[in-house]
């Protein structure tokens, strides 16, 4: 059976970012998210649902989240979720959340709202025991040369081609006819 573990949010940092290391030195970048909702009640009323979110950012992305978000400021992730489950240390029993694995990001906002552009992400390792590092990614424009078109990033600029050889437009009348300017209509 056929599965799909995709999340795309939109929102803003609760908390400034913190930045550590793992001992195969790999960034890891956690922050919380605030996703809120307006809908209109059963009564009518307009109301408001928002939704905290813990994320973690791994690698070169880390590090540039960490360089440029604060508090406040608004933020395009795109990730998966992840189960993350222990024993509570004070003996009360199992603990458990879900959060937010980012695997690539977009500053929103100008530069005085924090957004810098760009984004980041890109395959992470490392925290599950994997290999370590994982790719990095980009993030204001750093390793990506594509202006943002679209959310994510992942835009490459078109390949340039050379132009084309054009062949000089043929004549539409032989050598023979030769027109003189009382001949144009207008």
């Amino acid at each position: 059976m056929a599965s799909l573990n995709k999340v795309m949010l939109i929102g803003n940092l609760t908390r400034d970012p913190a930045l550590k290391y793992l001992p195969n030195q790999t960034a890891v970048c956690e922050f919380g998210l605030a996703v809120s909702r307006k809908f209109k009640s059963a009564s009518g009323e307009m109301r408001e649902d928002t939704a905290f979110v813990d994320c973690t950012v791994f690698g070169k992305g880390g590090e540039i989240f960490n360089q440029y978000m604060t508090k406040g400021k608004p933020v395009f992730i795109e990730g998966r979720l992840k189960f993350d489950s222990w024993e509570d240390k004070n003996g009360g029993g199992k603990r458990s959340k879900l959060a937010v694995v980012v695997e690539d990001f977009q500053f929103l906002g100008g530069r005085d709202s924090g957004g810098a552009g760009g984004g980041g992400g890109g395959e992470q390792g490392g925290y599950e025991g994997g290999a370590g590092g994982g790719g990095g990614g980009g993030g204001g424009g750093y390793e990506r040369s594509a202006p943002p078109a679209r959310p994510m990033g992942g835009n490459r600029p078109p390949a340039s081609r050379p132009p084309a050889q054009q062949k000089p437009p043929e004549a539409p009348y032989g050598e023979e006819q030769q027109f003189n300017d009382d001949d144009i209509p207008f």
